[in-house]
């Protein structure tokens, strides 16, 4: 029993990741599943679907391993934040896994923020008031769909259908709790003042546990299916986030997480609350002694795959990866793409604008600007969109030395290059990209005593490739970030008006 699993329930796919006690990983498995849009603003996803999804990938990561269920000493969980599922009575699915990136909160998001009561429910909770927050999402619920609503027996996230299903039992983490905007970020409990104002009960909330928590007893014909013993020590875990800090081993202060993979997020780990007085960035909890305080953008490798399926003919007809192709014609254009400048909000944006009527922009286009350019300028963007929660973060924490880099976005060579030299910092890429299955599966370690501290993850980490920042590159990077956020600041009016 000297291997550890790490289940990533994400927002595209499920993986899962079979790790030895040493940090040698033996076998990863992937399960996809669609992000339905019925309406306009509507991103949910289907629960049964992605606890199936969750079964198959454990089964087949420990397939892949060829390992038994004897070799399994435990299993960490990871998840997105911000969903939100309606349980009715009898434990019957109401909803359907209300996503991060549904907007049609974006009215109460809006009256709230503008309110007395939104900058007091962000400094209790640490959650900005914007659309992907459950707490806004229970208001919109309340208001516009009364009738679900009233039945509610319960109001969960994805990884407690998960662990309900597994365990029938109702428990969630501070981390996934931290990102409701109900959880008071001292005390640890459901903040009174957010519950109030959502009128909703305690008892319709699930147990709030350490990320240690570990629950045992799964039902067996679920064990049986994805190669596990009923009794395996099965580690509540954390949010996204939290593990892909410990994945890639940013646990100093003076570190900088950066995960690219859907949407992309920029966090580090501190020793104690803080919030922003311009409520920019979020704050999370992690453990009673940590904090995770960052920013999340809409708009990281889901821009690329749009830039792909429109523009992208020509790479998707040859074959092969259409990404790795389209990033070797950016290759082709100097930095700056020679006066391109790109807003990725397609999807509105979170960090550090918290504004979901941000639409994207091509600005400075000219006669001399072919597909190239607009390629190269796409991926700038991307990386300004982080870049720009980095400028928050530096106001309210020590300066960063370095990032460590993960998600899907991470194995280019030319984009981890892009990355430092906007940044202006080395930038260390892991050699494993699934940082928060990675994660889950060494929390599970710390939980069952494998090791003595989330420390001792660095020395299971083998840094892949490292990148040092041209700095005349970097120089010129700043300016156009300046005419980046001159662009925004000029705009904002203009995205809100119909």
């Amino acid at each position: 029993m000297n291997h550890f699993i790490g289940i990533d329930i994400g927002t595209t796919s499920t993986k899962a990741i079979a790790v030895s006690s040493t940090g040698e990983v033996k076998g990863i498995a992937t399960q996809e599943y669609p992000l339905l849009s019925p309406q306009p603003r509507f991103a949910e996803q289907d629960p049964t679907v992605i606890f199936s999804a969750v079964l198959q990938a454990v089964r087949e990561a420990i397939q892949q391993a060829n390992l038994s269920s004897r070799d399994i000493a435990a299993v960490g969980c990871s998840s997105a934040m911000h969903s939100l599922i309606v349980m009715g009575a009898d434990h019957i699915l109401l909803s359907q896994s209300i996503t991060w990136a549904d907007g049609r909160s974006v009215a109460q998001a809006e009256a709230l923020k503008q309110s007395p009561d939104g900058m007091q429910i962000y400094q209790n909770t640490g959650t900005p008031v914007h659309p992907m927050s459950p707490l806004t999402k229970l208001l919109w619920m309340r208001e516009c769909d009364s009738e679900r609503f009233n039945k509610a027996a319960k109001f969960i996230s994805i990884k407690e259908y998960v662990l309900y299903q597994l365990f029938e039992q109702y428990v969630v983490d501070y981390s996934i709790a931290s990102a409701t905007g109900l959880l008071n970020l001292r005390t640890l409990n459901w903040d009174e003042n957010a519950l109030e104002l959502v009128q909703i009960r305690v008892d319709q909330l699930s147990e709030i546990v350490p990320t240690t928590h570990v629950l045992q007893g799964m039902k067996p014909k679920y064990a049986e299916i994805m190669g596990l013993d009923p009794n395996v020590p099965f580690v509540v875990g954390a949010s996204d986030g939290a593990l892909a800090n410990i994945g890639v081993g940013a646990i100093a202060s003076d570190q900088l997480a950066i995960t690219i993979g859907t949407s992309s997020a920029v966090r580090k780990v501190v020793s104690e609350p803080l919030t922003d007085e311009q409520a920019r960035t979020f704050c999370y909890a992690f453990t009673d002694k940590q904090w995770l305080i960052g920013g999340a953008s809409n708009n990281g490798g889901i821009v690329l795959r749009w830039f792909r399926d429109q523009f992208g003919q020509p790479e998707m007809e040859q074959g092969g990866n259409a990404y790795d192709l389209l990033i070797e014609l950016a290759e082709s254009v100097p930095a700056g793409a020679e006066g391109l400048l790109f807003l990725p909000f397609l999807s509105g944006e979170r960090a550090p604008y918290w504004n979901a009527d941000a639409r994207g922009v091509f600005f400075g286009v000219s006669l001399q600007h072919q597909r190239s350019h607009f390629t190269r300028a796409v991926l700038e963007g991307i990386l300004f969109a982080a870049y720009s929660i980095t400028t928050v973060l530096s106001d309210l924490t020590q300066t960063s030395q370095s990032i460590l880099v993960s998600g899907g976005m991470a194995r280019s060579s030319l984009w981890r290059q892009m990355m430092a030299d906007v940044f202006g910092i080395e930038v260390l890429a892991p050699e494993v990209y699934e940082a928060s299955g990675f994660g889950a599966a060494v929390l599970a370690m710390y939980a069952v005593k494998q090791i003595d501290q989330l420390e001792e993850v660095r020395s299971m980490i083998r840094i892949g490739d490292q990148h040092s920042p041209n700095l005349q590159l970097s120089e010129q990077y700043h300016k156009q970030f300046e005419r980046y956020q001159r662009i925004y600041q000029q705009l904002e009016p203009e995205f809100s008006r119909d």
